[in-house]
């Protein structure tokens, strides 16, 4: 579909991630697809479901505890992390790959965490219906790195996708940005202070600092076993 089209639904052309699916699931991996991901919903997100872009009620979905929000969780392994070691907040994690999903959903079955919601596809669907300045604290960690030029656009960095982060940040929020790709850093600083941002952490030494309650990703690993160096940016929401 080319750009500046949309879908019948009316929602906007977007293309922001890859591959929706990898490798054939296992059989207890759709189990927990069948099983656990529909309870999981925060709600209406999706065109299809919610074609007046109705916020979600997140009083109702997480009891009124503060509300933090990942981008793109992977595996899932940071978002269980966090949930479990901050069980006064809810978090939602949003992502559109199956195996991604499928694998956080395991984790929250062994985990027996409750204070997650999870929506399968586009963050930026998500945000739509997000009520503005409901959002203490959001993730960003290890995003698809788009390398070739001609693909920047499509990276999350950028104003296209920021905006609409800034605006259902509460005023004072963390944003936190971990990537080991340079050029990735280099476009973070560049375009995250120009949607409303101020930059917290400085350049050098502290930006290798993982953050005290972080927990390294599967990707992470992967990064330095072929010897490529996180960083660790940390924004507030002006």
């Amino acid at each position: 579909m080319p750009a500046g089209t949309g879908h019948q639904s009316g929602a906007p052309w977007r293309n922001f991630y890859g591959r929706f699916k990898g490798k054939t699931l296992k059989p207890n991996q759709k189990v927990y697809l069948d099983e656990d991901l529909g309870p999981l919903s925060p709600g209406a997100v999706t065109w299809e479901e919610n074609p007046d872009r109705t916020n979600l009620d997140l009083q109702a979905l997480f009891g009124g505890r503060d509300t933090w929000l990942e981008v793109g969780f992977g595996g899932g392994e940071h978002l269980v992390h966090q949930a479990l070691n901050n069980p006064n907040v809810g978090i939602i994690g949003a992502e559109p790959y199956v195996n991604g999903i499928a694998t956080l959903l395991g984790k929250i079955r062994q985990s027996e965490c409750d204070n997650i919601a999870v929506h399968p596809g586009d963050a930026r669907d998500l945000m739509d219906v997000l009520p503005k300045a409901s959002i203490a604290r959001a993730f960003l960690l290890y995003p698809d790195p788009w390398p070739k030029s001609r693909h920047h656009r499509r990276r999350f960095v950028t104003q296209e996708h920021l905006e609409p982060l800034a605006q259902v940040l509460k005023p004072g929020a963390i944003f936190r940005v971990a990537t080991d790709i340079p050029d990735y850093v280099r476009q973070t600083l560049e375009e995250v202070p120009k949607a409303g941002f101020e930059r917290l952490t400085v350049e050098g030494e502290d930006w290798h600092q993982p953050w005290s309650d972080w927990l390294s990703t599967r990707y992470e690993k992967k990064a330095l076993r072929e010897g490529r160096m996180p960083h660790y940016l940390t924004f507030k929401r002006l």
